[in-house]
């Protein structure tokens, strides 16, 4: 399964770069993050293996994250006609995933972020999954506007849980 969502910031890219890379802000807008580990590696560097830990509903799924690509290397050096490319892999059980980030600028003081994603399934899930579609579309999709709420407004998602 393949799908790209794309959402405008009202921010410059350089703001949303440093939002988007710091651990600390993570839990803020990515709802659901329960924990967030390099095991190998760097924090955000190419290579660097993190265990993830995410709730949903009354359960738990952890996964493993593969950073896979992220140019240019040292984001401050972005220059601004250039897209900004984060590139990651998951492994969960059954489950396969890649997301392909690209932000780049749309404005003075705009962003776009485009998210493409590639899921591959295993097991029973394979056969559920094409019924799913609309469903990871909309988790991605709610992730992202839940980031843009965090970076425009300061919306902590963490607050609208309680």
């Amino acid at each position: 399964m393949r799908f790209t969502v794309r959402l405008e910031i009202a921010l410059p890219r350089e703001k949303v770069l440093d939002l988007l890379t710091d651990p600390a802000q993570r839990p803020k807008w990515l709802r659901g993050l329960v924990r967030h580990e390099p095991v190998h590696g760097r924090e955000g560097q190419v290579g660097t293996v993190s265990t993830v830990e995410l709730r949903s509903g009354k359960g738990t799924m952890q996964c493993t994250e593969t950073i896979t690509r992220r140019e240019p290397e040292d984001l401050g050096q972005a220059r601004p006609e250039q897209v900004v490319r984060y590139e990651r892999e998951i492994l969960a059980p059954g489950m396969w995933s890649a997301a392909r980030e690209r932000l780049s600028v749309a404005g003075p003081e705009r962003t776009l972020w485009e998210s493409e994603n590639e899921y591959r399934f295993t097991g029973a899930m394979r056969w559920f999954a094409p019924f799913l579609r609309r469903a990871f579309i909309a988790q991605t999709r709610s992730h992202m506007e839940d980031f843009r709420a965090f970076a425009e407004h300061g919306t902590d998602v963490r607050a609208q849980d309680r």
